[in-house]
């Protein structure tokens, strides 16, 4: 079934329509989008948390797996926010047409977001054990364990994330959403709630010397076999979406490795505080939904002609910017409210409500300014030398987050005393 939906007309009137606005500046209809979205994110990660903070003595136990954890749960949100990005701005612009079939947009990017959700899983497995080394972190666990985990959780998770996507994209078709607005919340709520429990379903796979070398060859070889076929399959758009995709992908993944190296350096204080690994999924996602979205509009804009790739921000573009933050405030403060009484329902330590909420908006406002910095310039480098923004801006922009937002948590915590 074929359906033509053209959102760039309700989109411009929507734009152009001074009622349409509050006293901040945000349209009422796009603050409220994004807000309902962010409170479902912040909802879902808290309740990942808890599944953290409750298995951190079995993180612990396995020993670099919390190395591996960070970047394992964003890949997914990173691939599939992408993918409803490409999907948005062809609903913006009325060419999005929903068909499953190979050739349309949505096949394509279908095969394109599976090739590279395996693949990817895989290349985090080595690259994780590499990390490891490299920073001297005991890891017990060998090559072919991690590359199990990885590369077994990650293709599991990536059809149900691929299916939440492709509900925000039929959605926004149906109830005239902007999808700029929902799907990087959203699609990055699916990923952490699916993603860890089918991480830690598949450990035991790992742990059985009997079996773990078999499944790491089946897992590896899965992973070229994909990559190779789908890049065979002679479409130029599927090409470029892999080509493009993949390049960006790995400096994600060397992003969120480093976050994953901070948290596993801090792994024996969150161990006595485990209402900050509560916190941490919630932190991090609402801050890189926060750049996804503005991301996306971005590069919707840009796309539409609504704002120019110049090298400093214009009207409009400071305008998403200004919004951005006005968001950031209730999201991030409500996360943190909502880990401290999941936290303390489920009867973990941790610090008091106003140094969870301090925490967060301290260390959370200061890594969306970075954000903000990589999602307007990142789609304007993009822009300039011909790649598609949509591709690259949200796994840079959650990616950084990733990176910054540990780095500020850290920072945020010490500056509270609380370290």
């Amino acid at each position: 079934m074929d359906r033509t939906f053209p959102l760039l007309a309700r989109f411009r009137l929507r734009r152009a329509t001074p009622q349409g606005r509050g006293a901040s500046g945000v349209p009422h209809w796009a603050g409220t989008q994004s807000l309902v979205a962010l409170a479902l994110l912040a909802v879902v990660s808290v309740v990942v948390g808890i599944l953290l903070g409750a298995s951190a003595d079995r993180l612990g136990q396995l020993g670099g797996l919390l190395l591996m954890v960070p970047a394992a749960i964003a890949l997914q949100g990173k691939i599939f926010g992408a993918l409803g990005s490409r999907l948005g701005t062809a609903i913006h612009a009325g060419t999005f047409r929903l068909s499953l079939r190979p050739a349309t947009v949505v096949g394509e990017n279908i095969l394109a977001g599976l090739a590279l959700s395996i693949v990817s899983s895989a290349m985090l497995a080595m690259l994780a054990k590499a990390a490891a080394e490299l920073f001297n972190i005991p890891v017990p666990m060998s090559l072919a364990a991690f590359v199990v985990i990885s590369t077994l959780g990650g293709a599991i998770s990536s059809f149900f994330v691929l299916v939440v996507a492709l509900g925000m994209t039929a959605g926004s078709v149906r109830f005239g959403w902007d999808p700029d607005n929902v799907t990087a919340p959203l699609v990055t709520a699916a990923a952490d709630v699916i993603t860890l429990p089918v991480l830690l379903l598949v450990v035991p796979l790992a742990e059985s010397e009997a079996v773990v070398g078999a499944v790491a060859i089946v897992c590896g070889a899965a992973a070229v076999v994909t990559a190779v076929s789908v890049w065979q399959s002679g479409a130029p758009s599927l090409r470029s979406i892999l080509r493009e995709s993949f390049g960006v992908l790995v400096i994600a993944l060397l992003l969120d490795l480093g976050a994953g190296v901070i948290v596993e350096q801090q792994e024996v204080f969150l161990g006595r505080l485990p209402s900050l690994l509560v916190l941490l999924p919630g932190y991090l996602a609402v801050g890189g939904a926060l750049g996804g979205i503005l991301s996306s509009r971005l590069a919707s804009k840009l796309h539409l002609g609504l704002i120019e790739p110049s090298a400093l921000p214009g009207r409009e573009a400071r305008q998403e910017v200004r919004n951005t933050f006005l968001m950031g405030l209730p999201a991030l403060a409500g996360t943190a409210a909502l880990a401290y009484a999941a936290a303390r329902i489920a009867g973990l330590a941790g610090p008091g409500l106003g140094q969870m909420i301090g925490v967060a908006l301290f260390g959370g406002l200061v890594a969306v300014a970075a954000a903000a910095l990589v999602a307007y310039y990142g789609t304007i480098v993009a822009e300039r030398l011909g790649l598609d923004p949509d591709t690259y801006g949200i796994p840079l922009v959650t990616s950084v987050m990733d990176l910054v937002g540990a780095l500020t948590l850290v920072a945020a915590l010490a500056a509270l005393a609380i370290l």
